[in-house]
């Protein structure tokens, strides 16, 4: 669901975390619109922001895991581990981490791709996030909860900072919640 479906309907938060995030053009490929989020970052306001209404969204659900998934999702994932009282999880890319890893692949637009996190990580049990800047397909999510899941742990919601229009609508993924802030914009463009 959308934070602005979720009782945050004009809130000026949205509007600066949406109003921080560059939109580029034909990047990485023509026609895609792709949502920068290096400027929201910039944008400490903002940054904060973001931090925050995901904060108060899970500060009292019993969250003791927060996994944020490569790259981006390193960005909000600390954080708001930090100021929940959870750990963070990395979930990785292939060969990233050193150790014992488990692994799940997902379908990309044109291939495979997979997340890999440490066999240690998450205990059986554990209440967990996952969070990422984008959400497009849910590929990439959908893979993360089975990595939880394979462990044990309870995946509690997926949240993201940016929701594709295709997923409007789309209040589950693999049957868990989805928590999105914003739409990306500059998609009528094209």
């Amino acid at each position: 669901m959308f934070a602005a479906e979720n009782g945050l309907k004009g809130d000026q938060r949205l509007e600066a975390i949406s109003a921080a995030i560059r939109v580029v053009p034909n990047f990485p490929k023509k026609g895609i619109m792709f949502q920068d989020i290096t400027t929201l970052l910039l944008d400490h306001k903002a940054f904060k922001h973001t931090i925050d209404i995901f904060v108060d969204r899970y500060k009292d659900m019993q969250i003791s895991v927060v996994a944020g998934v490569e790259a981006r999702g390193f960005m909000f994932g600390p954080s708001i581990a930090l100021a929940i009282g959870a750990k963070f999880i990395p979930l990785r890319k292939p060969g990233k981490l050193p150790g014992k890893v488990i692994s799940e692949s997902y379908e990309l637009e044109y291939g495979h791709d997979r997340l890999e996190m440490h066999v240690d990580a998450v205990e059986p049990r554990e209440r967990v996030i996952i969070i990422d800047d984008l959400v497009a397909t849910g590929g990439t999510l959908s893979a993360a909860i089975s990595l939880m899941e394979s462990q044990g742990a309870e995946v509690v919601e997926c949240a993201c900072v940016i929701g594709l229009p295709e997923v409007k609508g789309q209040h589950k993924l693999k049957g868990k919640p989805l928590y999105v802030l914003v739409e990306p914009s500059g998609l009528d463009e094209f």
